[in-house]
């Protein structure tokens, strides 16, 4: 049996941001929390949810029972894992160029290829790559032909997957989890209705055969910057994210942030994420940048902006929030769109849940997002509802997955 649901909240935001501290501070450390063994285990948690447990390892001062070996292993496995992505890559260009298919790497894949991060510093989910749409069946097939399928497609991606191998169960990153392909033709977010798409500002223009980079390291960070953007309007910001902007933002010359302001529209959206890798990482963001980023943005996204934390904008706010990302609405219609699809589900929404039912395993099993939607909404109207992707990582760390 779990603790008390409330007492699972209090830990985890608590955990989180000390995390946020350390990670900071880096190797200045911080002073060993006295937390419960709830409370260490509920950070372990939270390392993992929020990707940073490979970077905490070899810095981290904190040695309560388990927790050295704890991130040490992870960042054994990370490394081990990058290996693979890396020598996937390798595999991808080649052939790539061989078919006179240009190609993006982007978020992860570009910060290592830069040498922001070393193999083992930070976790990669999957590759993620951008295509000119034309190119798609080429690149099907190129994926095809060194042992990928697509699995499903949402809205912004495609995704593909290996034909062998099975996700491992348990708590954070494993060496033989199989590496993902998301495949872009676009490189845009919904905040929350309307899309804001960057893809011309990514794209290089003199784009060759083979794996390209991103055209400047301005367009990379308005790709991370949107990136977290979406995360933060449907609450599943991680600290990685703040992370790799921050370690970006530490490297980039004062003009190659012209690059957000290169497209047709303003950066609106970049604000609210700049400002929390300014607040969890303080001295590495431009406080010229800071300010005109904050013009930009709407008036009353800066004022819910302003009181957002990184808990409050993650899977560390245990809560299902039933209408995430309202404070991004633009306009009065946007808004009742936004209501609209809540309570009618698009067929392209219902599309993309049933495809995260059959794929996802932190959603195998559980009897809850099996409910009709009707259902659903009516709990989370007269209930806080815990959200299922906290819960399989709070359950790995207490050692209950099956």
């Amino acid at each position: 049996m779990l603790p008390p649901l409330p007492v699972l909240k209090r830990g985890l935001a608590l955990t989180t941001e000390a995390l946020a501290n350390e990670l900071a501070l880096a190797r200045a450390g911080t002073a060993m929390p006295a937390w419960t063994d709830l409370e260490w285990r509920l950070a372990g948690a939270a390392a993992v949810a929020h990707g940073v447990s490979p970077l905490l390892a070899g810095f981290s001062t904190w040695a309560p029972a388990g927790w050295q070996d704890f991130l040490a292993t992870q960042r054994e496995h990370v490394e081990i894992r990058q290996q693979r992505i890396a020598g996937l890559i390798v595999r991808i260009d080649a052939r790539a160029r061989e078919m006179a298919l240009p190609l993006v790497a982007l978020k992860g894949a570009a910060l290592h290829g830069l040498g922001i991060y070393v193999a083992g510093e930070r976790p990669m989910a999957d590759i993620d790559l951008l295509v000119r749409q034309r190119d798609v069946p080429v690149l099907r097939a190129l994926l095809e032909e060194i042992g990928y399928d697509e699995s499903f497609r949402q809205w912004k991606h495609l995704v593909f997957k290996p034909r062998t191998g099975e996700t491992v169960r348990g708590l954070g990153e494993h060496r033989d989890t199989p590496v993902n392909i998301e495949v872009h033709t676009r490189i845009q977010e919904r905040l929350p209705i309307r899309t804001v798409d960057i893809t011309d500002t990514v794209w290089p223009v003199d784009a060759r055969p083979g794996i390209n980079p991103y055209p400047s390291r301005g367009a990379l960070m308005a790709h991370l910057l949107l990136h977290a953007a979406g995360n933060i309007c449907g609450r599943s910001l991680r600290l990685l994210h703040l992370h790799d902007i921050a370690q970006l933002a530490r490297r980039m010359p004062r003009e190659a942030w012209a690059a957000l302001w290169e497209g047709p529209a303003l950066p609106w959206w970049a604000w609210p994420p700049l400002r929390l890798a300014a607040r969890y990482f303080p001295g590495t963001v431009p406080r010229t940048i800071l300010e005109r980023l904050r013009q930009d943005c709407p008036r009353l996204l800066r004022l819910a902006a302003r009181r957002q934390t990184l808990t409050s904008v993650s899977c560390s706010q245990l809560w299902l929030n039933l209408l995430p990302g309202a404070e991004w609405a633009r306009t009065p219609g946007d808004i009742t769109r936004l209501l609209i699809n809540r309570v009618r589900p698009t067929q392209e929404s219902r599309e993309e849940r049933a495809d995260m039912l059959r794929t996802q395993v932190w959603l195998q099993g559980q009897t809850w997002v099996r409910r009709g939607h009707f259902t659903r909404l009516v709990t989370g109207l007269t209930r806080p509802v815990p959200r299922m992707d906290t819960l399989y990582v709070i359950r790995a760390a207490l050692g209950e997955l099956a």
